[in-house]
This record gives structure tokens, sequence and C-alpha cells, in this order.
């Protein structure tokens, strides 16, 4: 009797324990709560099969698209050859899909470029070798006869003859550090357009072309390194400065040019663009005809596009397409152009929405694809035998994301059926689709799928996942909306704790991002911060309720929502937190005297702007890695959303955090990495003078060598969000 009543007491400690068991900080960092998905999926040429990594990458598996079998093992770290790497950390194939280049030791530069040692791995002979022993390499491609690889080193164009033994040349001798960029971008123009390679081959691989970047008139500037991982000796008399060319709001950018290069002849020339003042090229790319050059310009406000068809080697341009705005381009209108063999599709919001349009090659419009009052997303291709075009976007609901395919009649079909985010990879012809949906409540769950929206097979439900967090005792996460007093309705996702009562009073934390165009409140796994909100949920098991809301100025909602900020950065985004933290208060639930906001880059920005308001709402609040003043920041991404600080003085210092420096209410504090390459610690250092001078208290955080994402060190992430948690809970009673 005793046995079976320690037996049964036993069982209800464990169920109590198990129950009750929170999310700690070290499960959000170092648990490993994220979702298994394919790594690197690459469709194949003959339309059935794909090609991804190994979970571990050290193998390339190819798969079939038809059944979701793999069927096959392209490469093997384990097993190739002359190759002594136990992983890579990406790969390409040559068009013929019989060379495999393996990128492997990468080293990142800034956000998108970095060095690597790259190797040819040739499937028929089960061998590896270097693809130059001269040095690392960036951007190495190959030519579309599969007989070349091209690549830039020391700021230079290099070319490999496969056929003559591997034989290395130089394309350009000009480039210098500091002053001349060949076939890559200068840091303005890989950071702001989202690009890290600047060439290309042309279709019959006789020419290479490729954009020339002159910054020996952009301002340098010179970032403190102390602890650097390239000293060998960390008590050194003084630290080492890293130098780059940084333009700030106003000042000079690179000078640029497009030249050719043809490569049976050694002929270089300069090709007659139309640049204009002080523009940028954003995109070069050839089309499948080898005589045409799509080149894409912009002006220097970003408000006109032009694609320039060239001719490589004579060099004569004519201009096919104008694109226009009133206020200025996105991105994803040069980003995602795709050129075909007598077509392109373009992405243009000129119906106040993104959607996608057919033009000829000549420029002459065809039709729009797609219209309605929602956003394209993504295009993914074009069957032209059957002139069906696939793309995504968020119709229904600004929060969620489908699968679509529409044909020339406009007759629309939906691919996808799980309501939340979902993401294609086609196969070569658009017979297949690999799918990866996810919504708040669930993980990554991957299927292959045939193209009318057939699911064929499940590749991963991250099953294992789901019990592994099954667990905690995990908060309830749900999205909601409200109006502010001007009668605009937002979107936001709250965390409550998991033992909630509605009885209760609870401190909230408000997450936002709030940049323009920008979206945290979607419906994927991806919510919050580290996956599935893991730090909301260890700050909910902590008593708090966590908050996110897109304000004005944020994606997915057209144009007339997400371009109201244009020339006013900082004037609604932060009144929009404001009206949150009071719609808050109304709720029976919320200590209204207790609310706090945090966030990362413009979200710490906004979460200074939102502390500097005349309603003092927030007690406490975090920004990290913040801009401080827009003049401080770069062209590109500064201009194309205020222009100049000439042209717009007043929108400028109204939107300065240092102008507004003594109208900040509540408990601050500033975080910051010393090599911020994005966002100089100089925004940080200016602010402290000024929030000196206003006598007006504040904490700060420095991180040592760390860049804008304050990764540098084993322990410095967990550092900085227990830092975050701690402030909170001694400033949020």
């Amino acid at each position: 009797m005793r046995k079976s009543f320690l037996l049964l007491m036993a069982m209800c400690f464990t169920t109590l324990s198990f129950a009750e068991k929170n999310v700690t900080l070290h499960d959000v960092m170092y648990g490993g709560y994220w979702p298994q998905t394919y790594a690197a999926i690459k469709p194949m040429a003959d339309g059935e099969h794909f090609a991804r990594m190994s979970d571990d990458r050290s193998m390339i598996l190819k798969g079939s698209f038809k059944n979701g079998e793999i069927v096959d093992t392209l490469f093997d770290a384990a097993t190739a050859r002359d190759f002594n790497q136990k992983r890579i950390d990406g790969y390409q194939f040559s068009p013929d899909e019989s060379l495999i280049l393996l990128q492997t030791k990468t080293k990142a530069i800034y956000r998108n470029s970095f060095t690597a040692e790259h190797y040819i791995y040739n499937r028929n002979n089960n061998k590896v070798e270097p693809l130059s022993a001269n040095g690392a390499q960036q951007v190495p491609k190959f030519s579309p006869d599969g007989k070349m690889i091209a690549f830039v080193r020391d700021n230079n164009i290099h070319l490999v003859k496969l056929m003559f033994n591997n034989s290395e040349s130089q394309v350009t001798t000009d480039g210098e550090y500091g002053k001349i960029i060949n076939g890559i971008p200068d840091w303005v123009n890989e950071e702001e357009f989202m690009n890290n390679c600047s060439y290309d081959f042309s279709a019959d691989s006789r020419v290479i072309a490729y954009i020339k970047y002159d910054e020996s008139n952009v301002m340098m500037y010179d970032m403190p390194m102390y602890t650097t991982g390239s000293s060998t000796n960390m008590y050194d008399d003084f630290c080492k400065p890293y130098s780059f060319k940084y333009p700030v709001a106003g000042a000079d950018n690179s000078k640029i040019s497009v030249h050719s290069f043809d490569i049976k002849t050694k002929v270089t020339r300069k090709l007659d663009v139309n640049i204009p003042e002080e523009g940028y090229i954003p995109r070069i790319k050839f089309t499948q005809n080898p005589e045409m050059l799509a080149v894409l310009t912009l002006n220097r406000h970003q408000s006109i596009m032009e694609i320039q068809a060239v001719n490589p080697l004579s060099g004569v341009s004519k201009t096919i397409l104008r694109e226009e705005s009133d206020t200025y381009l996105n991105e994803h209108v040069y980003a995602g152009i795709e050129f075909f063999e007598k077509h392109f599709v373009l992405h243009s919001e000129r119906s106040g929405y993104n959607h996608l349009y057919l033009y000829t090659l000549n420029g002459d419009l065809v039709r729009p694809i797609t219209k309605g009052e929602f956003e394209v997303m993504n295009f993914y291709g074009w069957d032209s035998k059957k002139n069906e075009f696939y793309y995504s976007s968020n119709e229904g609901s600004p929060l969620r994301e489908a699968v679509y395919k529409v044909n020339a009649k406009g007759v629309k079909t939906k691919l996808t059926q799980g309501e939340g985010t979902n993401k294609a990879v086609f196969s070569n012809g658009m017979k297949y689709f690999i799918n990866t949906f996810s919504n708040i409540n669930t993980p990554h769950v991957v299927t292959t799928n045939n193209n009318k929206g057939v699911v064929i097979k499940t590749l991963i439900d991250n099953s294992s996942l789901k019990e592994r967090l099954a667990e905690f005792d995990m908060p309830t996460k749900e999205f909601f909306t409200f109006k502010t007093s001007d009668g605009v309705e937002l979107n936001g996702w709250m965390v409550k704790p998991h033992d909630f009562n509605a009885e209760k009073k609870y401190p909230v934390v408000m997450f936002q991002y709030s940049g323009p165009y920008s979206q945290q409140v979607k419906d994927n796994w991806y919510m919050g911060n580290y996956g599935n909100a893991m730090f909301e949920s260890y700050m909910a098991g902590e008593g708090f309720i966590m908050v996110c809301v897109d304000g004005r100025g944020t994606g997915g909602r057209g144009t007339e929502f997400g371009k109201c900020t244009y020339l006013k950065i900082g004037q609604y985004e932060p009144g929009d937190q404001v009206e949150t933290a009071k719609y808050l208060g109304t709720l029976p639930y919320v200590d209204k005297d207790n609310i706090g906001i945090w966030g990362w880059s413009f979200g710490g920005y906004n979460t200074i702007m939102s502390m500097s308001q005349n309603d003092a709402v927030f007690k406490a609040g975090v920004a990290v890695a913040a801009p401080t003043d827009w003049r401080f920041y770069d062209t590109v991404y500064t201009e194309r959303y205020m222009r100049t600080p000439k042209e717009n003085k007043e929108g400028y210092d109204t939107g300065s955090a240092i102008v507004n420096a003594n109208k900040l209410n509540g408990h601050l504090l500033l975080v910051h990495g010393t090599a911020d390459d994005n966002v100089h610690l100089r925004n940080m250092i200016r602010y402290i003078h000024a929030l000196t001078q206003a006598n007006k208290k504040f904490e700060t955080a420095l991180y040592t060598d760390s860049n804008h994402s304050i990764y540098y060190g084993n322990n410095t992430r967990f550092h900085l969000f227990e830092r975050i948690a701690e402030f909170f809970k001694e400033n949020l009673k």
C-alpha cells in the first residue's frame, strides 16, 4: 500500500514538474529550438529532380520532385578524392551539371559579401581541385557554356579556363582597396541594393560585362577594433582601425561606369550607358540574347528607373522602359525583374500595390499579370507553353502568403491551402514545387507538390520539434487589430503567460522594428525573437505580456500605408507605438503604468523616438544599434526615404533623436556594438552627449568588436538578451 502511494506521489510530482517547465534564457539561446528545413534547395535541369545539402552539410543529395525520395548522392565530402574539408558552406552546378563548385572556409565581409575558398568537383571522376591557388575568392560564376569560371579577388575580376588546365588570368588590373572596385559593389550599393555581384556573362560566353565603382572621393570611415581575432597580442599599445568607404546622406557616392571584356580578343570597352547624374546601377543582367545587356539605372532620389538595352560589343544603348514614382521605387522593382527569351516580367507599384507586368524585350507592355488590392510577394516563374505565371501574394490578409498560378485569361488558382506563410521552390519547367509552410503555431512543414497544388509527399513535419516544445508550458500567441485615434487600423500579435489570468494586471513589453516596408506581424513560425517568439516565451514565463504592432510605413498593405512616411521618417512611426500603448492600457489585464518598448536598428531608433513623444506612456525602453540622426546614415537608404539633408532639413531635424533628446521620458538602455559598420557607434556617442546636456538619465551597454548583429564572442548574445530581460524586470514593476 505504501509502495503504491509513493509511486502515485512520484507520478503526480513528475506530472506537476513536467507541466510547470518554463522556457529559460538558456533554452532560448542554446536549446536549438529551430525547425528542420531543407538547406540550399536547387532545381536541377531535367525538371524532375532537385539538389539539397544534407543537414550536416557534408553531402549534396539528389531528390525527386515527383515522390520526394532521395535517389542519389551527388557529392560526399567523406569519399571525394583530394578533398580535406568535412563540410561545405554552399554549392553551384555547371550548366550541364557535370561539375559542382563547392564553397568552403567562408569569411563574412559585410552583410551580403564574403570570401571563400572554392573547389571544383568533377562528378565523373569523384575528384576535387581548387578553383585557384592564389587566395580566396568572391562571387564565382560559371560561364553559360560551362568552360570558364569568373570570380573577384582584391577588387579585380579573374577568369579560370577549365579547358586549359584551369589557367587563371586577370580581366581587370586597376582594382585597389578604397579606390577602384570591379565586379562587386561598394559598401553602400551592397547593403542597400541587396546585391553582392556586379558582373555577368553573355549568353554565348563571349563577353563579361561588369560595373566599375570609383570610390576615391567617398568618405572614409575608421572603425577601431579592440581585440580582433587577427591580433596576436590582445595587449597591443593601440587598437587597430578597420577603414572603409561609407557615404553619409548628402555626401559623394562612388562614380560608376559599365564595361565589357571580350574574352577572345581581350578588348575592354566602356559602354555608352546613360547614367543619371549622381545616380545608381542596382543591377546589370544579360538577357538570353548575347547582344543585349540589361542595365538598370536609378536617379539619386530613386524615383525613376530605366532599363537600358546595351550592346556589349558596340557599346550602343537604348532605353526600353522607364518606371517612375512620386516618392520612391522599392527594391523589388529592380531586384525581382526576370528576363525570358522574348519577354521580361516586372514588379511595379503603379496601381498602389505591388503587381506583375509582362513586357516584350522592346519594352512594350503586353498586359498586367496580377491585379487587386493585395501585394505580390515573390515571382516564381513562367510556363511559356501554357502561358501560366507562378507567384505568391498576401491576397486575403497582409499577415499571410500563399502560392498561386494565373493564366493568360486571368484565371487564378491557389496552389497552397495552409493558412499562414508559404514559400516555394519550383522545378525547371514549373511542373512541381517544394513548399515550406508555417504559421504562428505550426513549425515548418515541407512538402513536394505538383503544379495543380496537390501535395505529393510530406518531406518534413517537424514533429520532433513539436514534441520538444510540448515539454514546456508555452504561452498563448494570438493576433489582434485595433484602430488608432486617427482611425488607422493596425495589426499586432500578443504573447500571454501560459497561466494567464484576466483578473490580474500584467506589465507589457512591446517589440517592434517599424522601418519602411518591413513587416514583423506575419503569420509564420519566425515571429518575434529566436524563432516562434522563444525570447518572448521566456519573458511571458517571467510574468510579462509581449506585444508587437506594425505601424504606418510598414509593408504588406500597399503604397498609401507604406509610403506615408516619405520625407517624414520618425513622425508617424513613434506615434503609432504610443497609440498601441494607450490601446493596451485600456485592456483590463494590462498595467498601463508599466509598459516598455524595445527594438533593434530602426526599431532601436523608433524606441527612442517613441519615448520622446509628448505622451509619456513608456516607463522603460531598450534601443539596440539605433540610428540617432539620419545625417549619420548612408546615402542610398536615407535619401530613398528622406532625400538629402540640404533638400529636407526640417524632416531631418524633426526625425532626429539627438534634436529631440530633451524630450526623452522613462528609463532608457542604449546598446551598441563597437564594430558596427552599418549604424556607426557615433550614433550612440552623439546621442549620449545630447542626453547629458539635457540632464537625462540613461544606461549603456557596449559589445566589443561586435557588428550590427552583435554576435562577436561565444557569450555575447546570451549576455545581451539577459541584459535586456533584466532591465525590464528592474524597471517594470
